[in-house]
């Protein structure tokens, strides 16, 4: 064996130390998701959602590492486009492609996308319920979506021997495979639970129904924002690879521009909710831009890497329009989603997708893809004249996504509703779930409250109401 020089070693250390670091990064987005979802549902239901955030990422873990990460980018003899065959429960891992850390930073994206499908299914499901789908949609649904677009035996990954449309389909860090998975898991989810009680009135009307924190709602927006610097950028893998084309540029000018284009997609998504919003409703309204602005931060995910900052405004400016026409169009269907997660999550993921296909940068595509290699010929934005290979792979992934999705976890929704242990009874829903399933409230109760205080007052409720 040759000895390494210290020169790889260095360099090797530093983008272990990035990956990590990112890593951690996106661990953060659990506590935002913690306290975005606590601020966004009623106070009765604060314990319930800790909880089930909670549940996400422990459950996310085990399953991920038995066999999550091995049908993601299980590779070898055995590999084929559709689902990884390999290092199960991290066998053979570390190996010259992956390492322990590359791992950690693909289990913080796993548990990531239970937390988006939880929030669609607030205040109104089963414990045990969350058990089941959290474990499976970490586990097998979207590890599997991961092996199409991110490994490079995938079918739609752009890093594939094999491109579809001489292109593949470019979802840098997870508009499609992270979003819109949740997202549409959790548009089943909430379909074929209702809506929460008292949602929508006799005559189909919507009654609002606000979460009972802005403030948690804040500060959860700012810890997502603080994430995302790790979900996009960190999306690289590697800081130290310089781009043979030029002299001082490497991925880690890719990894600058592709912060600022996630940071200005956000924004401008965020103010034009903001405007938009007013106009609607007639006030300022603290809780709508902060959807707004993770919207555009949903929506950009797909294209950070690969197009220009003003193409980033753009994205950010349309996202905010795809999720306040959607909401628009929630309240007509009376589809209720305390979280705003399948219009956030799904419309914007979905118009993310479509985003990257018309503005991708021929020059970005090469940086991200063939580390700035010259004479390389791909596939580029529609819009920037880089033909229809791209733009055609992405639509296809969208349509792929939805259908895998739907095919999967709506069947596994509408069982659990079959066997009745998807929705609370109705009694333990307007209770509220704190005190009918977690023993009592995230907070001291008000005495001005009429809920019972304890469990033991909630179960002498219910000895008196059976009798």
């Amino acid at each position: 064996m040759m000895e390494v020089s210290w020169e790889k070693s260095v360099t090797d250390s530093i983008n272990t130390i990035y990956l990590l670091f990112s890593a951690y990064l996106v661990f953060v987005m659990q506590l935002g998701f913690a306290m975005l979802c606590a601020g966004s549902v009623r106070a009765k239901n604060a314990m319930n959602i800790m909880l089930t955030n909670v549940v996400d990422a422990v459950v996310g873990s085990i399953s991920y590492y038995l066999f999550g990460f091995a049908f993601a980018f299980g590779d070898g003899s055995g590999s084929n486009p559709f689902i990884g065959t390999s290092f199960f429960a991290l066998k053979d891992i570390p190996n010259s492609t992956y390492d322990y850390s590359y791992f950690l930073y693909q289990w913080a994206f796993a548990i990531a996308v239970a937390g988006i499908t939880s929030g669609s299914i607030a205040e109104r499901t089963q414990f045990s319920a969350y058990l089941v789908f959290s474990f499976f949609l970490s586990g097998f649904v979207y590890p599997v979506v991961v092996h199409w677009v991110w490994s490079s035996s995938g079918w739609l990954s752009p890093s594939s021997s094999d491109l579809l449309f001489g292109s593949g389909a470019i979802d840098f860090a997870g508009s499609g495979v992270v979003h819109l998975v949740g997202g549409i898991a959790g548009l089943w989810g909430s379909l074929i639970e209702g809506p929460r009680v008292g949602r929508f009135d006799a005559f189909g009307k919507p009654v609002p129904m606000r979460g009972h924190n802005a403030t948690l709602v804040v500060l959860g927006t700012f810890l997502l924002w603080f994430g995302w610097f790790g979900f996009n950028p960190g999306s690289f893998d590697q800081i130290l690879v310089a781009y043979p084309s030029t002299s001082d540029q490497g991925n880690w000018t890719g990894i600058g521009r592709t912060a600022v284009t996630t940071t200005l997609a956000g924004s401008t998504a965020g103010l034009v909710t903001l405007f938009g919003r007013r106009l609607l409703v007639g006030h300022w309204d603290a809780l709508d831009v902060c959807n707004g602005l993770l919207g555009g931060f949903v929506a950009i995910t797909s294209g950070c890497s690969v197009v220009e900052p003003w193409a980033a405004i753009v994205c950010g400016f349309f996202s905010a329009w795809v999720l306040i026409g959607l909401n628009i169009l929630a309240l007509k269907l009376n589809f209720d989603d305390p979280l705003e997660a399948t219009q956030l999550h799904g419309g914007c993921g979905a118009w993310g997708l479509i985003f990257t296909g018309l503005f991708a940068k021929k020059e970005f595509v090469i940086q991200a893809y063939n580390s700035g290699e010259s004479g390389v010929v791909r596939p580029y934005g529609l819009f920037m004249g880089g033909g229809w290979g791209l733009i055609g792979a992405q639509v296809i992934e969208l349509l792929v996504i939805v259908g895998w999705v739907s095919v999967t976890m709506g069947p596994l929704f509408y069982a659990l509703h079959k066997l009745r242990v998807l929705r609370i009874p109705i009694e333990e829903e307007i209770t509220g779930l704190d005190i009918s399933s977690h023993g009592g409230y995230a907070y001291v109760a008000h005495p001005e409250e009429s809920h019972p205080r304890f469990y033991s007052d909630y179960m002498r409720i219910q000895d008196r109401n059976s009798n």
